[in-house]
């Protein structure tokens, strides 16, 4: 295990603040392990994280952590109903193919599912959509459109309106701002950067 992590980003604290020490975690799309070995170090849980990404993979290991290459959903179906007390996608869901597949396995091997995104909605992206009629380059949209991975970009409206049509319940959410450090609690759609949702069946 690496040394405890010692500069962490607001999200990583959120999400820190939201697990059960001494629980079960899968993190999907775990990349590097950053948020996984965090959660092991802080809060001593029993981790697992998945990636496409063999490189990643490899970094996770290098980190000590319990880390597997392939298809995310295709893991979680070797695993029986609730056997993780929470299931992470953090950063990863508007990368996925099948959005609405990953998180419905998600909700059924996790007791508890986490999900944080970028809000697509923020109001520099939208401003910078309108008046240059292109693809988001910033710090956070690094990657010209054909350079880019396949992806689905959300907004924070787009997905509560997911959760209400697939009925799955909001237990609590997180909103922070452009800087991804001050909470956002007005019109979050249009202020906040980036998003983090607790959901449960």
């Amino acid at each position: 295990m690496s040394r405890p992590v010692e500069k962490r980003t607001v999200d990583m604290q959120i999400i820190g603040d939201w697990v059960e020490p001494g629980t079960r975690v899968l993190d999907l799309g775990c990349g590097q392990g950053v948020l996984l070995d965090y959660l092991v170090q802080t809060k001593q849980v029993s981790g697992v994280g998945v990636d496409l990404d063999f490189t990643r993979i490899a970094a996770c290991v290098r980190r000590g952590l319990v880390a597997y290459q392939g298809d995310m959903t295709a893991f979680m179906r070797s695993f029986p109903e609730k056997h993780f007390d929470r299931v992470i996608c953090s950063r990863t869901v508007h990368e996925l193919a099948d959005p609405t597949a990953v998180i419905t396995e998600a909700l059924r091997v996790g007791r508890t599912l986490t999900v944080g995104f970028v809000n697509h909605g923020y109001w520099k992206n939208r401003l910078n959509t309108l008046f240059q009629g292109r693809k988001i380059r910033n710090t956070v949209y690094t990657t010209e459109w054909f350079e880019s991975r396949p992806a689905n970009p959300v907004t924070i409206a787009d997905f509560e309106h997911f959760c209400a049509e697939k009925k799955i319940t909001i237990a609590r959410r997180a909103h922070l701002a452009g800087n991804w450090h001050t909470p956002c609690r007005t019109r979050p759609n249009l202020f906040a950067g980036y998003a983090l949702y607790d959901l449960a069946r």
